[in-house]
């Protein structure tokens, strides 16, 4: 790819307070301290284009059923970034779960971009099944269907070039379709993870975040996330993880993620410790 994106916003819009014992599939033990988890949305910005956004979040119904913190509603994040919901034209899904799509009302003129095995795993009979149902909304999956009847969706099926200087990864595992999304940017690629890490931990320590659908998979797909940001966490920004509002250039709960962090996140994991 050559680099055409010229500014990436990881943008917070909520937070959740929880114990480290809540982020990790195995016991750790720091289980008892304090491991909150922050949700973002964010924003591709490119020359000559309009900016692409990476999910949804979720609104205020969700949070108080959910019991997260809203900082503020997605679109003022966006106004806060410079950008208005309504002249987005494309919105990458990640995934489907609440938190990555559950305000897809916000971009009402967006065509949204998903792989072709999650929203067949959304609407197949494993929702039938109440843990693997508890992560999604199912109205949210409604609005998807919806719009895919008034051509608003575009499939993708497994690694593709989404535009010049993005391309979106399939990193199956925690969800049936997750993707990545890898920008080339003027430090080299970033990777926007979601949740195929949640935290810098999930990788550091090897331990998958307790929700996948397939744990090989899951750390299979965390091992070709670190091979494409060139085995540096500093290229990583994963889909929850305080510290990406703490070491990279930050303001108004907005992160610069294609700057360099000016603490590196190897570093601030070790005084985490």
């Amino acid at each position: 790819m050559s680099a055409q994106v010229t500014r990436i916003d990881a943008i917070r819009y909520a937070r959740h307070e929880r114990e480290a014992s809540a982020n990790f599939a195995a016991p750790v033990d720091d289980h008892d301290l304090p491991m909150p988890l922050d949700y973002f949305v964010w924003a591709i910005h490119r020359t000559g284009a309009p900016p692409v956004i990476v999910d949804t979040g979720f609104g205020e119904e969700a949070a108080v059923a959910r019991g997260r913190q809203m900082v503020r509603p997605v679109s003022e994040g966006l106004r806060a970034a410079g950008i208005d919901p309504l002249l987005v034209e494309d919105v990458i899904l990640t995934h489907l779960h609440y938190d990555h799509a559950g305000s897809l009302s916000t971009f009402p003129n967006a065509h949204f971009h998903v792989q072709d095995a999650e929203l067949a795993f959304a609407t197949s009979r494993q929702i039938l099944d109440e843990p693997t149902r508890a992560p999604f909304d199912g109205e949210p999956v409604a609005q998807l269907v919806r719009k895919l009847y008034a051509d608003h969706v575009v499939f993708h099926d497994g690694d593709s070039a989404f535009a010049p200087g993005i391309a979106l990864v399939q990193l199956t595992g925690h969800t049936a379709g997750l993707q990545a999304v890898v920008c080339d940017t003027a430090r080299g690629p970033v990777v926007l993870a979601s949740d195929a890490a949640h935290l810098y931990a999930n990788i550091t320590r090897a331990i998958p975040f307790p929700i996948f659908v397939d744990e090989a998979a899951y750390c299979a797909a965390q091992k070709r996330l670190m091979e494409l940001a060139g085995q540096s966490l500093d290229h990583v920004v994963p889909g929850h993880d305080p510290l990406v509002l703490r070491c990279f250039p930050s303001e108004n709960d907005i992160a610069r993620v294609d700057l360099a962090p000016h603490t590196p996140i190897a570093t601030a994991l070790s005084e985490q410790a």
